[in-house]
């Protein structure tokens, strides 16, 4: 089979060994895969993959099952989605049948490979980490992200108001018209967020260059929820306003965790989250998509930090 490699920061289709398909796993024949900013890093030699995890680029896909594992409910056949610590974007992956769900009724399998490691990230970090509750206010940092997109729909279906910072006013609307309450733009006046404020639960991919503000913005018994680093990994904080508030801080990847940990966050997932889909009051933000061979132009899309959602690459497209 052939498998999309991260080659001193640029990407290579390259011919590999296929995996067996061992007990409780299913073999997915792909038909396309989210592109994330972790793939980036990688890419560039700045992520390795966790211990055992496939070292081809892609954490989430989307596909057909083409054989399953002794112990396995699902069926050769079945159109499905799934989380993975790697090897998403090939021509086929074998992944833990727990790490599986099923492609939402009315869904494309390109909409459904733009699904598993956004809703998966902010489901994670607001509700079971954050411990999000109807009514509590939220700020999403990156709102016009992938995880942000899913941030705020979910915000809005489970009853908290949401506010973004982003890059544009352009993806201001953007989020606006997902369901955020308002936000700023960063360019402009992040402090202006205060108007805001104070907020229950801060998602924050960005780290350093926003903790102080972080601090000054969350309410007493705030929740902050660090998830990456795109704006440095060392700050000076004031700790008497963490003891005053007794804000919670919280460290969190994915990636890296168990293969129960994320068992169990999927079942929650498709428990509490999938027949939102069916509704129609969850959408997956795919605003564009690139055959494999054009690789290295998503990659470079995705980089220059003006996409509002997700983008895929198609692996097959015989089978979306």
């Amino acid at each position: 089979m052939k498998a999309l490699q991260g080659v001193d920061g640029h990407v290579e289709w390259v011919e590999t060994t296929s995996p067996t398909c061992d007990v409780g796993q299913v073999r997915i024949r792909v038909a396309a895969a989210g592109l994330n900013r972790a793939d980036l890093l990688q890419r560039a030699g700045l992520y390795p993959p966790p211990p055992g995890a496939s070292e081809f680029l892609g954490l989430e896909c989307a596909g057909v099952i083409s054989e399953v594992g002794a112990g396995v409910s699902w069926q050769v056949g079945d159109r499905v989605c799934a989380l993975l610590a790697g090897g998403g974007m090939a021509e086929e992956v074998v992944v833990d049948a727990r790490h599986v769900l099923p492609v939402p009724e009315g869904l494309s399998l390109q909409q459904a490979a733009a699904i598993p490691e956004v809703y998966a990230t902010a489901w994670l970090n607001l509700f079971q980490l954050g411990g999000l509750k109807p009514g509590e206010k939220v700020l999403l940092h990156a709102g016009a992200s992938g995880v942000g997109s899913a941030a705020i729909q979910l915000c809005k279906a489970f009853g908290s108001p949401s506010w973004v910072s982003v890059g544009s006013a352009e993806r201001l609307a953007y989020c606006q018209a997902l369901g955020a309450s308002g936000g700023v733009v960063r360019g402009d006046d992040i402090e202006a967020l205060n108007d805001f404020a104070p907020f229950d639960v801060i998602l924050d991919p960005v780290g350093a260059n926003y903790a102080a503000l972080n601090l000054k913005l969350l309410a007493r018994d705030g929740r902050w929820v660090i998830i990456g680093l795109m704006g440095g990994r060392k700050a000076e904080l004031d700790l008497a306003q963490v003891l005053a508030k007794r804000v919670q801080v919280t460290g969190s990847t994915l990636r890296n965790r168990d293969d129960q940990f994320k068992a169990d966050l999927l079942s929650d997932l498709g428990q509490q989250v999938w027949p939102l889909f069916a509704e129609g009051r969850l959408k997956p933000q795919l605003v564009g998509s690139y055959a494999v061979k054009d690789a290295e132009a998503a990659y470079a899309e995705l980089a220059g930090n003006q996409v509002s959602g997700k983008l895929v690459l198609v692996i097959d497209d015989s089978l979306v």
